[in-house]
C-alpha cells in the first residue's frame, strides 16, 4: 500500500464514526427552549397602555403569546415578574459600542486597534446589562464593530443586537479626519475620508463589502475634534446626494451626523434617514425634517459628561468650549423639533460616556419635550422603524424576539427607572435578573 492510500485509510478511520454519529445515530434535534414570563404590568411600546398580570409565551428566541388571558401550557419555564414592570428590550440608535476615552493623546498615540478590539465585548456587555438588547452603532475603525457584531450573532460573546456602519464617510480636514497635528504624522489603517463623487461610491462599496448594514456620513464639523467650526457643511450637496443614491443601490441606510443648520438641510434633501445630534437646526430645517420624515437622533445628556469629565481627560480647551456653545442650543432645539412633530428615535452617543449608562438619557428627553411614554417609544418602536427591524424588535407581540426588560417601578411615572433594569433577555436567553 503506497503512502497516499495509508493516510487516506487512516482519515477514513477517523472520520466515519464521526460520520455515523451525525448523520445514522438517529438521534433528535433538541426541542426549542420553551419559557412563560409573568409580568405584574406589561407596558405595550406602541401604545403606552400598561395590562395587569399578563403571561408573555417564549419558544426558542421568539415571542409565540401575549396576554393576560393566555394559558401557560404544561413543561414550560415560568419566571415570576409579578412585582415588576416589564417592556420590550430598549434600543439605542447611537453608539460607538468598541470604545471610550480614557485620555485624550494616549488614546490617540499609545493605543492601537487591537486595544479596542480586545475590551470591546466588555462594553457590549455592559450595554447589554443596562436594558439595551439592539443598537446601531455608528463609527468604529478597522471594523472592529463588524467583528463584534458577527461574535455577539455566534453567541462567542454576549451583548446586543448590532446593526453597524463601519467606517465614517468623511471629508478630508473634516470632522472624521484628524486634525490639529503635524501634516508629517500618518497613521496606517483604513480610511473613511473620501472627496468628490467617484472616491465616495468606492468607499461605500468597499464598507458594505466588509459588513456594514449602514452607512454613516459625517455632514458637517462637529465637537470632538479641532477642525475649526462646530457645524459647517463638509460636503456639497452633490457630494451627500451620491452618498445616499450610493447607499440606497446596495440596500443601505444613511445616517448623517450634522451639527449645524446648512448641512443638515444637506442631508435632508439629500434623502437620508436620521440626522444625528441636529443641534443647531433651524425652523426651516425642522419643517424639512418633518416633511420627509427624517428621524432626528439627539444625544441629550452626554453634556454634561463632558463638561464635567473631558477636561481631566486631557481634552483641548477648543473641544470643551465647542461643547459649551451647543450643548443647550441642542437641547432647546431638540424640544422645539419634538413640539412640532418630527420623528425622534432615541440615540445616546454611548462611548462618549461609559457604556451601561445609555439610560440617562431618558430623564433628559422627558425633561426638554417628551413625554415618558413619548421617550420609551423613542428607545422601542421609533428606534425598530429607524433601523428597518419593525416588529422584530422594540416590542413584545407574536413574532417579535424575545428582547424583554424589567424594572421595579413605573417608568411611566418615573422614567429613571430605565436606569436600573433590573432583568434583561434577549432572544429567550436571561443575561440579568
Amino acid at each position: 500500500m503506497n503512502r497516499k492510500a495509508v493516510l487516506f485509510f487512516i482519515c477514513f478511520c477517523f472520520t466515519f464514526p464521526l460520520t455515523l454519529t451525525r448523520a445514522q445515530t438517529g438521534e433528535p434535534k433538541q426541542a426549542p427552549k420553551r419559557i412563560a414570563i409573568k409580568a405584574g404590568r406589561l407596558i405595550d411600546a406602541k401604545t403606552g397602555a400598561v395590562t395587569s398580570n399578563a403571561f408573555i409565551l417564549i419558544e426558542g428566541d421568539k415571542i409565540t403569546a401575549v396576554g393576560p388571558d393566555v394559558t401557560v401550557p404544561a413543561g414550560y419555564e415560568v419566571i415570576d415578574l409579578k412585582d415588576k414592570t416589564v417592556l420590550p428590550g430598549l434600543i439605542d440608535c447611537h453608539t460607538h459600542i468598541t470604545s471610550q476615552p480614557s485620555n485624550y493623546y494616549e488614546d490617540i498615540f499609545r493605543r492601537s486597534p487591537i486595544d479596542v478590539a480586545v475590551t470591546a465585548h466588555v462594553y457590549a456587555r455592559r450595554t447589554l446589562e443596562a436594558g439595551f438588547t439592539t443598537v446601531r452603532d455608528v463609527g468604529a475603525g478597522e471594523f472592529i464593530d463588524v467583528a463584534l457584531r458577527n461574535a455577539i450573532n455566534r453567541g462567542d460573546v454576549a451583548g446586543p443586537r448590532m446593526q453597524v456602519a463601519t467606517l465614517t464617510v468623511g471629508a478630508t480636514g473634516g470632522h472624521g479626519d484628524l486634525s490639529g497635528f503635524s501634516p508629517y504624522l500618518k497613521f496606517g489603517g483604513f480610511s473613511g475620508i473620501a472627496d468628490g463623487v467617484d472616491e465616495i461610491r468606492k468607499l461605500i462599496r468597499f464598507e458594505v463589502k466588509n459588513g456594514a448594514d449602514l452607512i454613516k456620513l459625517i455632514a458637517t464639523a462637529g465637537v470632538l475634534s479641532e477642525e475649526e467650526s462646530v457645524g459647517a457643511p463638509q460636503f456639497s450637496q452633490e457630494e451627500m446626494n451620491a452618498v445616499v443614491e450610493e447607499a440606497k443601490m446596495w440596500g443601505r441606510r444613511v445616517a448623517a451626523h450634522a451639527h449645524g443648520t446648512e448641512g443638515i438641510k444637506r442631508a435632508v434633501r439629500a434623502g437620508v434617514t436620521s440626522i444625528e445630534h441636529g443641534s443647531l437646526i433651524d425652523d426651516e430645517g425642522v419643517r424639512m425634517m418633518k416633511e420627509r420624515g427624517t428621524y432626528l437622533v439627539a444625544d441629550i445628556y452626554n453634556d454634561d459628561y463632558i463638561l464635567a469629565e473631558f477636561s481631566k481627560l486631557g481634552y483641548p480647551d477648543k473641544i470643551i468650549e465647542k461643547e459649551r456653545m451647543v450643548g443647550r442650543t441642542q437641547r432647546e432645539n431638540f424640544q422645539k423639533a419634538a413640539r412640532a412633530g418630527v420623528k425622534i428615535a432615541y440615540g445616546t452617543d454611548a462611548g462618549v460616556y461609559p457604556h451601561g449608562w445609555n439610560g440617562k438619557q431618558f430623564a433628559h428627553m422627558v425633561k426638554w419635550g417628551l413625554t415618558p411614554a413619548q421617550a420609551i417609544q423613542a428607545a422601542t418602536v421609533n428606534a425598530a422603524d429607524l433601523l428597518g427591524w419593525n416588529d422584530k424588535v422594540g416590542v413584545i407581540a407574536p413574532g417579535a424576539f424575545a428582547d424583554i426588560i424589567a424594572v421595579d417601578g413605573d417608568p411611566l411615572k418615573d422614567v429613571t427607572e430605565l436606569e436600573r433594569v433590573k432583568f434583561v433577555m434577549k432572544g429567550g436567553v436571561v443575561y440579568k435578573k
